[in-house]
Order: C-alpha cells, then structure tokens, then sequence
C-alpha cells in the first residue's frame, strides 16, 4: 500500500479539518473537538494529545490531522 495520498483523499481530509476548524486558525482545539463531539470523553482526547500532537502545542495542525487519519 502506498503511503502516499490522493489528490482527492488529500482534499477530502482538508474539508474535513476545515469543517473541525471552527475559527479558520488553521488548527483544532480541543473546545472545537468538544463543540462537535460533546460526549468526546476526556480519556479519547488524551489519548488523541498522545498520539496526534507531535508539538505537543496543545491543538491539532493539519498535518497532524492528516497523520492521524492515516492511523485508521
């Protein structure tokens, strides 16, 4: 399988974030992710702090979103 994505999974993913990305920053916090998924448990997003937030800054870039959605 190839590692690399398609150009339409790529923008999939990009509608997918942006629709996430409440304020446009270009980033997903937690009160976005809270906002869309209210019984998101405490539990989930430490674990999604884990294993998505390379920078550990806190908020989910794009290109971490799109790591993550690789996981799957």
């Amino acid at each position: 399988m190839s590692d690399e994505l398609t150009q339409e999974r790529l923008a999939d993913l990009r509608r997918q974030f942006a629709s996430l990305d409440d304020d446009g920053d270009g980033y997903i916090t937690e009160d976005e992710l809270l906002a869309h998924f209210p019984g998101l448990p405490a539990e989930a997003i430490a674990e999604l702090d884990r294993v998505a937030d390379v920078d550990a800054d806190g908020r989910f870039s794009l290109e971490e979103f799109i790591r993550l959605s690789g996981r799957a």
